[in-house]
This record gives C-alpha cells, sequence and structure tokens, in this order.
C-alpha cells in the first residue's frame, strides 16, 4: 500500500484522491480552506458547467494553451467518462446548448459534495484548514509533505493539485508553482485568462449592462487579426465582458502593451450591401423624422444615443436630409464598432490562468515529473488551459484521473 498525498481540494485534487484511494492506496487529501471546492460552488454562475459533450478532438480543438499535452489524458478520461462518473455519483447530469453540460439540478454544491463523498466513500481522508509549507525531496524522489504547523508526513507520492492564480479568495494564491519551482520545475509566464476586459472609450460606461446577442467580433493587434468569434458580448462600467469576450482575452492578455483592438459587428448576417439597403429601407419609413428616432428597429435602444455621436450626424437632422456618405459612415460603424482595450480585470475575476508548470517536464500518459520520482500535478496548476464551455473543468477531472490511477 503506497503513502500518496494530493496537495488541493478542487477538481483535480478530488478526482485524484478518489482514484488513488479506489486503487488501494491510503490517500490524504490536504485542502487550507474550511471547505473543498471552493471554485467549482462559482463556476457556471453557480451551476457548475461539469464539462463539454464534445469528444477528445473537440476538447483539443478548444484548448488554446498545449493541447497536445492533454491528447493522452483526454482519450484516458473522456467527457462521457466524466458524465457517466457523476451520474454512478447520484447526480444526473443534462447537455445544453453549445455541448455545456451541467447537473440536472442546476446547484453546484451536489456535485461539489459528490466528488467530496467520492474521495472519502473510496477510502481516503480529507485534512480541511491545513497549510502544506513545502515539499519532501531527497535523491529526486518524493519523502513527503512539511505542513505549516511544523508537522511532517511521510509519503511516496505527492499530486500538487492547487490551482492557478484565479479566484484567489478561493484558494488558488499559487502555492503549487512554488513548490514546483523548489523541485526543479520550471514555471512559464502567468496571465489571468478568460477575463473581462477594461477599455478606454469614456462612452463604454453609458452602456453598462446592455448585452448584445448575435453578434461577431474580430480582435486586431498591429492591424492583424488574431481572433475572431460570433455569440454574445455585454458592457460593463470599465469595458467588455461575455463569452465571446473571456475567450477573445486568451489572446490579448500577454500582448497588451501592443494596443488591442476588438472590433464589434452589431449586424454580422448582414452584409454591407444588405445593411444599406437595411437603412435605406428604415429611412424610407422614418423619412420625415429626427434621425435619432431613425434607428429603433435596428438597434437595441441603449447604444443608439452612442452610435449615433460616434457618427458625427446631428441627432436632429432630418432622415430625408441625411446624405450617402453619412450613411456610409453609419453603416461602417455598425458592422466595425471599434474597442481600444487596455487591461485585463485581473485575476480577480479570471476563469482560469494561462501559464503554469512547463508541461515539457511533465510525462503526458501518467502526469509524473520527468525530474522527481513520485511528484504528480494535476488540473490548472499546470501550464494548460482552455476556453469557457467546461474545457477548463474536464482538464481538472481528466488529468486528475490519470495523477490518480498512476501514483
Amino acid at each position: 500500500m503506497r503513502k500518496v498525498i494530493v496537495i488541493g481540494g478542487g477538481p483535480a485534487g478530488m478526482m485524484a484522491a478518489g482514484q488513488a484511494a479506489l486503487r488501494g492506496n491510503s490517500v490524504t487529501l490536504i485542502e487550507k480552506m474550511n471547505r473543498v471546492g471552493r471554485k467549482l460552488y462559482i463556476t457556471g454562475k453557480g451551476r457548475c458547467n461539469v464539462t463539454n459533450a464534445s469528444d477528445p478532438e473537440g476538447l483539443i480543438a478548444n484548448t488554446p494553451g498545449n493541447p497536445y499535452f492533454l491528447y493522452s489524458a483526454f482519450y484516458t478520461f473522456t467527457s462521457d467518462n466524466t458524465m457517466e462518473f457523476f451520474q454512478q455519483q447520484g447526480v444526473p447530469v443534462k447537455v445544453e446548448r453549445g455541448n455545456r453540460v451541467f447537473p440536472k439540478s442546476e446547484k453546484s454544491n451536489d456535485i461539489v459534495k459528490a466528488m467530496e463523498n467520492f474521495v472519502k466513500n473510496s477510502g481516503g481522508k480529507i485534512m480541511y484548514e491545513t497549510e502544506v509549507s513545502d515539499i519532501i525531496v531527497e535523491d529526486n524522489s518524493v519523502k513527503g509533505v512539511k505542513l505549516k504547523n511544523g508537522t511532517i508526513l511521510n509519503c511516496d507520492s505527492v499530486v500538487i493539485a492547487t490551482g492557478g492564480l484565479s479566484y484567489p479568495m478561493t484558494g488558488s494564491t499559487g502555492d503549487g508553482y512554488k513548490f514546483a519551482k523548489k523541485a526543479g520545475h520550471t514555471v512559464t509566464k502567468c496571465y489571468p485568462s478568460l477575463v473581462p476586459l477594461k477599455a478606454s472609450e469614456k462612452w463604454i460606461s453609458s452602456l453598462m449592462g446592455l448585452s448584445l446577442k448575435n453578434i461577431s467580433i474580430k480582435v486586431t493587434i498591429n492591424n492583424k487579426e488574431v481572433y475572431s468569434d460570433f455569440g454574445e458580448m455585454m458592457f460593463t462600467h470599465f469595458g467588455v465582458t461575455g463569452p465571446v469576450i473571456l475567450s477573445a482575452s486568451r489572446y490579448i492578455n500577454d500582448r497588451l502593451d501592443e494596443k488591442p483592438v476588438i472590433h464589434i459587428d452589431l449586424k454580422p448576417a448582414l452584409s454591407d450591401k444588405e445593411l444599406d439597403n437595411r437603412l435605406l429601407k428604415d429611412f424610407h419609413k422614418y423619412v420625415n423624422k429626427d434621425f435619432k428616432n431613425a434607428l429603433d428597429d435596428l438597434l437595441p435602444q441603449k447604444i443608439i444615443p452612442v452610435i449615433i455621436k460616434l457618427s458625427n450626424i446631428d441627432e436632429n437632422k432630418k432622415v430625408n436630409s441625411i446624405t450617402k456618405e453619412e450613411r456610409t459612415r453609419l453603416l461602417e460603424l455598425i458592422k466595425n464598432l471599434k474597442i481600444n482595450i487596455t487591461d485585463t480585470n485581473g485575476y480577480n475575476e479570471a476563469v482560469v490562468t494561462r501559464g503554469g508548470i512547463s508541461v515539457d517536464e511533465i510525462d503526458p500518459s501518467t502526469m509524473e515529473s520527468k525530474i522527481v520520482s513520485g511528484l504528480y500535478f494535476a488540473g490548472e496548476v499546470i501550464d494548460v488551459d482552455s476556453f469557457t464551455g467546461g474545457f477548463n473543468l474536464q482538464i481538472a477531472f481528466s488529468t486528475g484521473y490519470l495523477a490518480g490511477i498512476n501514483c
């Protein structure tokens, strides 16, 4: 019987601990907070988007951060395995738009409880409000961990599943990076990812709370397109957020000094010609009205004053007096509303961390360190990251499973 210590009671740590305990090992999961799964509670706005019902190739396609490192993990423990796992734990799940998977109860607490019970029912022990200060390594082999209170716990294997730096109030404060560095591992530069973005435009705050659906965006840096997407976004008092923005942040977070620009197409279903025809039709309908009253059929009420101001067309100008040049200017604004990005909202609001322990130093089929025997990694602490939609939790479960069955 091997003694295994898992550091971190998030999804990756609990999966690793439960799987290791199922295989007859003596397993202790150490969590520094007063309960496990603190970050799980808040995922999917409290509904917990546990995975994405894509096949392994689909998971890889939605993972911009070192996808091929996860090949073995995604094929060994698939999203189907995750759904089956929760069904077996008594938590039925459902698949929603975009293949997003949620518990049928829509309560993240059910997922957290199921994972906590999985660890305990498999024979694992959980230590709460206990902090690890160091991992003891001798002759390139794990010997144990040292707790903050000075206690030393001997073991044969350690799984580091401490998460990244995102949502630090849940306990993710980068402890795992410190342990890994001391053990000789490389930690790549980290950035907040899947995070709301700050913009320089003064008019942004007047649109706070406005949600736009069925829009498309593209991100340019130095006039080169680096990302494009279609879907939903929302304006905030400081900038922009929402699914397409969070995904776009993955391509911006390390290049903020290059002044990235987000271009919003408010009417992506219409070509320039079709939009011009639509404008002519609306202008014909409101031919004797003021310009400010002629856009109600085309755009959300809240954004109309902004579009009018940016178009430099007098809001009181009669529609029948608007020139072709002015109409072209309006069309260009609707098809290409520009927002200059100045910063992200930081780790406090980032869904995930980009960067982490270098994948070059981890065996992708076992999650064991290539440097220290008996040291394993799982979840966000590794330099892997995906888009929103349940993909990052699947990384946690897949890597946690591999670490658990091999440690």
